[in-house]
């Protein structure tokens, strides 16, 4: 990756979780396919130039590259990277984006993760000039969806469920780094997760909150090997992690290769009730003290790897968002990119993928014809403006001395 460079960057929505349809069957959702992006994505490419953009999270998508064990089938990889390759566009590689091939399941299976290692490690050979990588994209929100919630993939709702498919999802990351590592010894790994805050509503609510807000660091925890409280062990333990399960982490976390992304929304942060319910709170914090209290866990260089909201607010967040950033930087924090997702509007996450209605989200820095947003316009203004003055703001920030 270029040393000491503010990364501006967007991202190409490639989720394809499956979801259970009226009629009782089931579906993959594509956001790629939603959106068109596997008939234009030259043209696509072409608009990340458009506003001198330089870093784009992208990924294949997985279910249809990984396609038996041992399995691959790179067509459309081929092309796609190394198109970038040739525009000079740097990839964050976005290797697992909200499901898994039909083939393996879903995240309960505990073949997963040596399953999806060897993906990482045949992708990195694939592709030996990439060195940016988001393994598992929002391990957490995965987790949760699909096994929390019930909404996702193997669509259940208990905490059982949830452990499984963490623990899971996290020793996959940890395990897909070590395979790239192999590749690529200087290889940086930014972990997009969802930056999030529970709120209690009344005092009879403050112990719940508490939980909540130990559990919302639960991903990071396992892959970064950091050191959970008593509570969290506990309800690791109880809903069936081993004691050696745990402590693989501790011995096989590669935490100096890592970035910390820390995605933000309006929805991130939830009043709770003293029944156990919890509703969106809206912006109450902001993304400079719950971006600050990730950081003071985790230590670690941070980019902001995800934030968005709909048209006609978008511009006005965008700008609130960045101030921040730079508030953060310039209060020291190590904070190293920005990005809005997405490239394009997005279909469907107003019901976040659980309806296939085909609802077009106005989110975009560009629309579904490839015309330029109010906020792509804005977005590109932005980079012009501060490109230099960040990059010259970068405290010496190097990823070479691991």
């Amino acid at each position: 990756m270029a040393k000491n460079k503010f990364m501006f960057a967007t991202g190409i929505e490639n989720s394809y979780p499956t979801i259970l349809l009226p009629d009782g069957t089931t579906k993959r959702v594509d956001e790629m396919e939603k959106t068109f992006h596997y008939e234009k994505w030259e043209t696509d490419f072409g608009l990340m130039k458009e506003l001198g953009l330089e870093y784009l999270r992208y990924g294949p998508p997985y279910y249809k590259t990984h396609v038996g064990p041992g399995l691959y089938d790179w067509s459309f990889s081929d092309i796609t990277f190394n198109k970038l390759k040739e525009l000079g566009i740097t990839p964050i590689v976005d290797l697992c984006h909200f499901g898994m091939p039909d083939w393996m399941g879903n995240f309960q299976n505990p073949d997963f993760p040596e399953y999806f290692a060897e993906y990482a490690g045949a992708f990195a050979r694939r592709f030996p000039h990439l060195d940016l990588y988001t393994p598992i994209n929002e391990i957490f929100i995965t987790a949760m969806f699909s096994a929390q919630y019930g909404w996702w993939n193997e669509r259940l709702q208990s905490d059982r469920a949830f452990v499984t498919a963490l623990k899971h999802l996290a020793k996959a990351n940890v395990l897909a780094m070590h395979a790239i590592l192999k590749v690529r010894p200087d290889a940086a790994f930014i972990q997009s997760e969802s930056s999030e805050y529970f709120h209690a509503i009344d005092p009879a609510a403050a112990p719940l909150a508490r939980f909540l807000n130990q559990k919302r660091f639960l991903s990071l925890d396992l892959t970064y090997g950091y050191p959970i409280n008593v509570t969290m062990y506990e309800y690791l333990l109880n809903n069936g992690m081993t004691n050696k399960e745990y402590h693989w982490f501790t011995e096989n976390q590669v935490k100096a290769h890592c970035i910390m992304g820390t995605d933000y929304y309006v929805t991130n942060e939830h009043l709770v009730h003293p029944d156990g319910s919890t509703q969106a709170a809206g912006e109450i914090f902001g993304y400079y003290v719950i971006t600050s209290q990730y950081f003071r866990r985790y230590k670690l260089p941070i980019m902001h790897t995800e934030t968005n909201i709909r048209m006609p607010a978008s511009r006005e967040w965008l700008i609130k968002q960045w101030a921040n950033v730079h508030r953060l930087k310039h209060d020291g924090v190590p904070i190293i990119g920005f990005t809005w997702y997405s490239l394009l509007h997005q279909v469907d996450w107003d019901s976040a993928l659980r309806n296939d209605a085909g609802v077009v989200n106005e989110l975009g820095l560009f629309d579904l014809d490839r015309k330029i947003t109010s906020v792509g316009d804005a977005y590109k203004t932005l980079i012009s403006q501060w490109k230099d003055i960040i990059t010259e703001e970068s405290y010496g920030l190097i990823f070479q001395n691991w």
